[in-house]
């Protein structure tokens, strides 16, 4: 069938075993450490964002699900920008093999002291929850914000669990693997590597799981203390998954980037040159291009209609689960079904693409959106206006709202990953080149930023000019009405989106076909 041993001579895959599994026994020894270090890489972001969430929401002095859109706003959108400067200054005085193992132990680093010094002397290192709660009374417009500052190092672990996925993943991992991975195989590796690391998230979810019922079950320690020790349980588990990170880079770097079969200087997938855009630039190309402009649609309609649905559903998780083991625990059940879900919608997923149209595929994600938010905030109305007393459907209506939650969350990220993101990168393929390079950085800046902050300037408006200790779950009035208004804008620019990339997709067919 192939000739192993000279990449340039293999012969193709066909059938089943180029959907399933089109890689040559002799690029097992490179694709198999790629995408075990994508694995180690989800594993370790799944366990510390659901960490993060359970330490602000559920574990902070005067915390809860209003604190996350203050943090994401005022905490993460600043640092990433700090954080990437600091990126590019550092690869322009090492070099790539050092200035990852840089990152990665500075993060490990941050981690293990969270775990083991800066959580036992959280009482030393913060505020008093006498101090927070005067501040709250004394100045209630900032009543979320005292507790993102009086609980200092809980906020920094936040901040850099965030960072982990787009510094570690993004600037570290595909930058070295578009080093290294020739365009052929990249077409073979890529969506096997994403299929591999969500084996990541099924592997955290048990932990995660394991870790919380494991402490809280433990009869030798205090009740007060059962958190602290799930945590640096899991911050073990993120040090045994860092160490294997850095010893399949070690290898890949020792033992394939050396051989001429697997990998030679300069072969790898060319990136599109980098377009160095501002706000304003990347503004006026977007609203001069209609394709562009709804493209823009699509990012921002899922980063800020996500964005408020999981903080209400986060806040009913804190009042179901008072405990901090019980929260992190379903925050791991998350996780578990999140990644069997992505798998299995990957499965699929490509024959979804493959055999309607992209506009079908596109609508899906939006489509299910909408309708599971109709559910879940339907049942938050209910539980307002009936109190938590009330039950729905056979169960008490807190344990309603936080099901529908989990498994909108679980499928609307799965078809996300599976769906959303391929029919988003198809979308550029009719443009001419220019606007495949601009218009993908132009929209990747607003869009990209104003999804991920859009959401959290919106909670945080609402919670400051309500003021006091307002929950986000007494607001679902208001949200509801916006994620209805942003999905339905969403469905309107895939439609609209459709019929261009359509029109585009056939004048090239059409130009392709008058050439021959």
């Amino acid at each position: 069938m192939k000739k192993e041993g000279n990449s340039n001579s293999v012969q193709e895959f066909k059938g089943l075993r180029s959907i399933i599994w089109p890689v040559h026994n002799f690029e097992l020894k490179k694709f198999v450490p790629m995408g075990l270090m994508m694995l180690c890489i989800l594993f370790i972001y799944t366990l510390v964002r659901d960490l993060k969430d359970t330490l602000m929401v559920s574990h902070a002095t005067g915390g809860g699900a209003e604190t996350l859109g203050f943090l994401k706003l005022y905490g993460v959108t600043p640092s990433a920008v700090l954080f990437m400067i600091l990126f590019v200054k550092l690869a322009n005085i090492f070099e790539r093999e050092k200035l990852f193992y840089m990152i990665i132990t500075f993060f490990l680093t941050f981690f293990v002291t969270f775990g083991f010094v800066l959580y036992p002397l959280r009482d030393v290192l913060h505020l008093s929850q006498e101090t927070i709660y005067s501040l709250q009374e004394s100045v209630p417009r900032l009543y979320w914000v005292w507790p993102v500052i009086g609980n200092w190092s809980y906020a920094l672990f936040y901040i850099l669990s965030e960072l982990w996925g787009s510094v570690v993943l993004t600037a570290l991992f595909w930058q070295f693997a578009n080093e290294i991975t020739k365009v052929t195989e990249a077409k073979r590796f890529y969506s096997l590597f994403g299929f591999i690391g969500n084996f990541g998230l099924l592997a955290s979810g048990s932990v995660i799981i394991l870790c919380a019922n494991l402490a809280k079950n433990s009869s030798e320690l205090a009740a007060s203390d059962t958190f602290g020790s799930n945590l640096r349980y899991q911050m073990g588990a993120v040090v045994v998954f860092g160490a294997i990170l850095l010893w399949l880079y070690r290898w890949m770097n020792r033992k394939v980037l050396t051989d001429p079969k697997l990998y030679t200087p300069g072969e790898g997938t060319k990136k599109k040159n980098k377009v160095k855009m501002g706000l304003k630039e990347s503004a006026k190309m977007i609203f001069t291009s209609p394709y562009l402009l709804m493209i823009a649609v699509l990012m921002l309609g899922y980063g800020i209609s996500i964005n408020l649905i999981e903080c209400v559903w986060k806040g009913q998780i804190k009042m179901q689960y008072p405990d901090s083991n019980d929260y992190n625990a379903l925050m791991g059940k998350l996780s578990l079904t999140t990644g069997c879900i992505t798998i299995l919608v990957m499965l699929v997923g490509a024959n979804i693409l493959r055999k309607f149209s992209w506009r079908t595929a596109a609508l899906i994600t939006p489509v299910f959106l909408l309708l599971t938010s109709v559910v879940f905030f339907g049942v938050v109305m209910y539980e307002n206006t009936n109190g938590l007393e009330s039950n729905i459907l056979g169960c008490s209506v807190l344990l309603a709202a936080v099901i529908v939650g989990l498994v909108q969350n679980a499928f609307t990220k799965g078809v996300k990953y599976s769906l959303f993101d391929s029919t988003m990168q198809m979308a550029y393929i009719p443009l001419d080149q220019e606007q495949k390079i601009k218009g993908q950085a132009a929209v990747g800046i607003l869009a990209g930023r104003g999804g991920k902050s859009g959401g959290a300037f919106i909670q945080s408006t609402l919670l400051v000019a309500a003021g006091g200790g307002v929950s986000l779950s007494s607001m679902v009035d208001i949200l509801g009405s916006i994620v209805f208004i942003v999905v339905i804008l969403w469905i309107a620019a895939v439609c609209g989106l459709s019929k261009k990339f359509e029109a585009l997709t056939t004048a090239e067919k059409e130009k392709t076909t008058s050439k021959e």
